[in-house]
Formats: C-alpha cells, structure tokens, sequence
C-alpha cells in the first residue's frame, strides 16, 4: 500500500495464513489484512479481479506496490495461465531493503522463487522491465493522484491505505482519471467497502457491486467500466 510518509516505523508481524504484513504503530494501520496477507491478495486482486479477465494480454495498474505481494501473485499467475501481464504499479515511498529481505512471500507462496520476488523490488524504477516470459514490470515512484498513468487499462488493484488512514488516496479525482483510462470491460478491484468510495466510483461512471470480502471481512467492491 501506499504510505503517508517515509520516516516512519514498520514491524513485522505474521499473519494467520503463515504469511508476512507490516504494522505501522504511527497509523495503527497494517499493510494486509492478520487474517492472512496473501489469503486476502489472492481473493480481493486474483480472484475478484484478474480472473473475471479472459484476455490473453492484460494491462494492470496496481495503486500502493508496497511489499509486492499483489505483483508477486499476478506473476506467477500469469506464467500459470501463460498470459502476458504488463504490471504497472505507483509507489511514493518504497521500503528498504532490509524491509523488503524479511518479506517471507518469496520461499511460502512458492518454493524457489525468493529471487524473482526479489527482482521486483530491485527492477529500477520508472521504466519497462521484463521480470519473466509473461511478467513485465513498471514501477512508477510518484503521487498516484497527480503522476502520469499509463492508457488502456483493463484492470486496477486499488490498495492504497484504508480511507479513514489515508483519505486523500480516495477521492473523486482519483476514480475519474482511473475510468478515463480504462478499457471498455476493465475491472477495478478494492478490499475497501465504505458507501462513500462506491458512490465515487459510480458517479466516476464505473458500474459498482459488493461481492463477499476475504476472511475478516464481510465486503468488498468490484467496479466495471460497462
């Protein structure tokens, strides 16, 4: 997710699916959900996102990259399905590398791949980077609220912080540049729920549902550019 601030302190912790997020005390905010950090990934961004897609050549805008963990799963969902993802995410404040060296997404999700998990945080920033055959990455360090996005979306993974954590990642401005550059059919997938970010999603001009949210959540929203 995308952080409020740099300086700030992140503990690890584990989650109850094995898996690693990060606790910022300062935000009392955690980078995934403690009822299982790649469980949720896999619901709110994999299944309800990337898997409602059938094309073969599919164009991601990830809103926070944070540890990776959505783009680590896209990849290797992409290689599973053999169809060519071209994965671009926004960060502002990427984490460090003894952050990111803790990470254990890399030997638990599967086995043997730490080092390709690793090449997504060490691919530069700011350009195209081919990370395997069907994965190719391009982080851009900036504001998602006011960097230049890249054009024919077909699907968003919205993970920026929760709205009451960091409001100003949730707005009208956001949904509107996000639709406008959306392909006919394109998905946008958030663990977020609240009324507010629906009703901005729809005037944006999405198509707006609530689906079931992963374990420890009741909701989600899933919107469509129809």
């Amino acid at each position: 997710m995308q952080n409020a601030t740099n300086h700030i302190k992140r503990e690890l912790q584990l989650t109850a699916d094995g898996s690693h997020t990060l606790f910022i005390p300062e935000m009392d905010e955690h980078y995934h959900s403690v009822n299982g950090a790649v469980q949720e990934s896999r619901h709110v961004f994999i299944e309800a996102g990337l898997h409602q897609l059938e094309r073969k050549e599919i164009t991601v805008l990830e809103i926070g990259f944070g540890t990776g963990l959505n783009a680590f799963l896209t990849l290797l969902d992409a290689e599973a399905h053999q169809r060519k993802i071209h994965y671009y995410s926004v960060e502002l404040y990427p984490l460090d590398a003894d952050v990111i060296g803790s990470l254990n997404y890399g030997e638990m999700i599967c086995t043997g791949r730490k080092d390709v998990f690793q090449a997504l945080h060490q691919a530069e920033w700011d350009v195209s980077v081919p990370v395997t055959e069907f994965f190719e990455l391009h982080k851009i360090q900036g504001d998602s609220n006011t960097c230049d996005l890249p054009d024919r979306i077909d699907l968003v993974y919205f993970d920026a912080f929760a709205p009451d954590k960091q409001p100003e990642m949730w707005n009208r401005n956001i949904f509107d540049r996000l639709y406008a550059r959306t392909t006919g059919g394109g998905v946008l997938t958030t663990y977020c729920a609240k009324g507010a970010v629906r009703r901005m999603m729809k005037e944006a001009g999405y198509s707006v549902e609530r689906i079931p949210g992963p374990p420890g959540k009741r909701e989600m929203l899933r919107a469509i550019k129809l």
